[in-house]
């Protein structure tokens, strides 16, 4: 209807993907789909940048032979390596999810994101799901470096004097990610709920993981933690 009001990000059920499409774009246009990627861009080197750091320091610190690295010792390093760079970056996780989910013109960037979730919610809140964030990390970084790291390895063995190329990187690095990403989701999805809460229209609904969890599993089913 002729002046009816433009619906409000979070408030438009979606079902299913295409749904969710239609939906962003109804409520912020094209530009709607990169909401909060500049938190996003700016985070992943820093972020990188201190996993693989922190991997290879891991590895030699551990590691009974640094030529014979054994699968538990790269899940480890992995996991110890996502866990700290989670935690170093993670107020730009809590604002990439803010402006992800906010409506258009609610932030008018990271800075402005930052600055109203301190004066609103106090500075504890740039830590909110941060234990989710950091369960969900460490079988995730785990899984991702140990297969990568194992596949990379295994084809060096196999074709020593080939080097891995571009494409064979690629390919490592995508299977690992998936498999991580599958291993790791239930926790990540639990990470956004409590990050989101306290927004417009999004109350505080969840006191930690494990409610959330519950109340998730009680209304959606397990699907419901693999949501999206």
């Amino acid at each position: 209807a002729a002046g009816a009001a433009k619906p409000k990000a979070g408030t438009i059920p979606v079902n299913g993907v295409l749904d969710g499409f239609r939906a962003i774009h109804r409520e912020g246009g094209w530009s709607g789909f990169w909401r909060g990627n500049g938190a996003n861009v700016v985070k992943v080197a820093p972020e990188t940048a201190v996993k693989f750091f922190v991997y290879e320091k891991m590895r030699s610190w551990i590691c009974a032979d640094e030529h014979a690295v054994t699968i538990p010792e790269r899940f480890i390093s992995g996991a110890v390596a996502g866990a700290v760079a989670q935690f170093a970056i993670y107020p730009l996780e809590i604002t990439k999810t803010r402006m992800a989910l906010a409506r258009t013109g609610e932030y008018s960037g990271i800075v402005n994101c930052l600055t109203k979730i301190v004066r609103f919610e106090g500075p504890a809140c740039m830590y909110r799901g941060l234990g989710a964030s950091l369960l969900g990390i460490v079988p995730y970084a785990g899984t991702d470096l140990t297969i990568y790291s194992l596949l990379r390895d295994t084809y060096a063995a196999k074709f020593p004097d080939d080097p891995p190329g571009a494409a064979t990187l690629l390919t490592c690095g995508a299977i690992a990610s998936s498999c991580g990403q599958f291993v790791s989701y239930p926790l990540q999805l639990v990470r956004t709920r409590l990050q989101a809460q306290g927004m417009h229209k999004r109350p505080v609904v969840y006191n930690g993981i494990i409610d959330c969890v519950a109340k998730t599993l009680h209304a959606e089913g397990v699907r419901g933690l693999y949501r999206g």
